[in-house]
């Protein structure tokens, strides 16, 4: 492929585009220009995000449990509501409660993240899962096992890594990363890998060299990604403890 060698001012750059009505990967060379360009990503994007994550070996699961992570859905926001129903409340539609409390007894999850379909929820026989975006024994394996117990009971709950999805697409992914697992709703797989990106910039974990590869290859499709925040804080309240 050839390309032009002599560079020009950057401010006649920009006026070529704007007559031509091309991006940079628009003319000749664009698909290379496009691949530089997108490498590390739009500043605060998922892709950018992704370049500054640590890469390490994946570390030993000796000593993994669950409840190294607190009891189950533990109220650690304090709004009176198990983390559970905090995200049925948050991602089903059409919610109906026991009496006046939070518990969430049927609901619709109208476009599941994992498959696409659409779910009926009912409390006690129900088809619908909270997945553990990036799955508990693989932040373990990440940088959790070093921990403090309430920094790890912060992230079982936080709703940024939590989303109600179909369960037996939650059940194969099993604890896999994003080079063992990705969602077969290949339109939802950018916003996927980037929560996994913010989940673990937040809490501070790394990737293994694979893992990284196949986050770029997904985020690469979609530079513009933004990098999902909020959720809550990454330590939880005193009361809280776990083994």
């Amino acid at each position: 492929m050839n390309r032009i060698r002599t560079a020009l001012p950057a401010a006649a750059v920009a006026a070529l585009l704007a007559l031509t009505g091309c991006t940079p990967a628009d003319g000749p060379g664009g698909k290379d220009a496009k691949d530089d360009a997108t490498a590390s990503g739009a500043p605060g994007g998922a892709l950018a995000a992704l370049t500054g994550l640590p890469v390490k070996k994946r570390a030993s699961q000796d000593g993994y449990a669950r409840d190294r992570f607190g009891s189950a859905w533990a109220d650690t926001d304090g709004n009176g509501c198990g983390t559970r129903d905090d995200i049925l409340q948050r991602d089903l539609r059409d919610t109906s409660h026991r009496g006046g409390s939070c518990a969430v007894v049927s609901g619709t999850l109208t476009h599941d993240p994992y498959t696409g379909g659409t779910i009926r929820y009912r409390r006690g026989s129900s088809k619908v899962d909270i997945d553990h975006v990036v799955a508990l024994s693989d932040a373990w394996q990440k940088g959790a096992a070093r921990w403090a117990p309430r920094k790890r009971i912060a992230l079982a709950n936080d709703p940024l890594n939590l989303i109600a999805v179909e369960a037996s697409a939650n059940r194969s992914k099993s604890d896999g990363d994003a080079a063992a697992w990705l969602p077969e709703n290949q339109g939802y797989r950018c916003t996927y890998v980037a929560r996994q990106v913010a989940v673990k910039k937040k809490y501070g974990m790394w990737v293994t060299r694979d893992e990284k590869a196949a986050m770029t290859k997904v985020l690469n499709g979609c530079p513009s990604e933004k990098l999902p925040t909020g959720g809550n804080p990454t330590e939880a309240p005193e009361r809280f403890k776990a083994k």
